[in-house]
């Protein structure tokens, strides 16, 4: 099948700048000692709003379109002050112990807007947090690390490949915050 024609993988997320993405690489490498596994690739840390899955080439569209109304919501910052281990995937994440009211904002609109364009979303609440490692072990202990700020000054949307070496991403959309 040719490419214009297959379904793109998609999903909106908080993608970080230079300096936050090296304090998630550095907690990643501590977390790694802590719990093994497999690393996350520095250049694909992020956290995810909204994962839309398989998505027809015609409705990559109604996706843009959804995106469009984040523009101009008020960029925030968040400390990313804890690590957890998820035992049923064996996932290690980071996220803020509080939750930003802006990131609840932003996260509800974008999925009355999602939903709104015909995707059908998790039902789960949203998560906040950004994904370290995979096939951890979560029988071991938590690193104790300096909290940091992640400063959030937009929405992208991803869309993610499937290669050898591993997922790779694309932003093929932008949505500025309100400075």
């Amino acid at each position: 099948m040719p490419a214009e024609q297959r379904a793109r993988r998609l999903f909106f997320a908080l993608w970080p700048d230079a300096a936050t993405r090296d304090r998630l690489a550095a907690l990643s490498a501590l977390a790694h000692a802590a719990f093994g596994g497999r690393r996350m690739q520095a250049d694909t840390l992020h956290m995810t709003l909204a994962f839309l899955g398989e998505v027809a080439p015609a409705r990559v569209d109604c996706a843009l379109r959804a995106g469009e109304g984040l523009a101009g919501q008020p960029a925030f910052a968040m400390s990313i002050d804890q690590v957890g281990c998820w035992r049923h995937n064996r996932i290690v994440w980071c996220g803020p112990q509080a939750f930003p009211a802006a990131l609840g904002g932003i996260a509800g609109l974008l999925g009355q807007r999602l939903t709104a364009e015909g995707f059908r979303l998790d039902k789960r609440p949203f998560a906040a947090h950004a994904t370290l490692l995979r096939n951890a072990d979560c029988t071991r202990a938590a690193p104790v690390f300096e909290p940091f700020e992640w400063k959030v000054g937009e929405i992208v949307l991803v869309e993610s490949s499937l290669a050898a070496a591993g997922a790779r991403y694309a932003i093929v959309g932008r949505w500025p915050l309100l400075q």
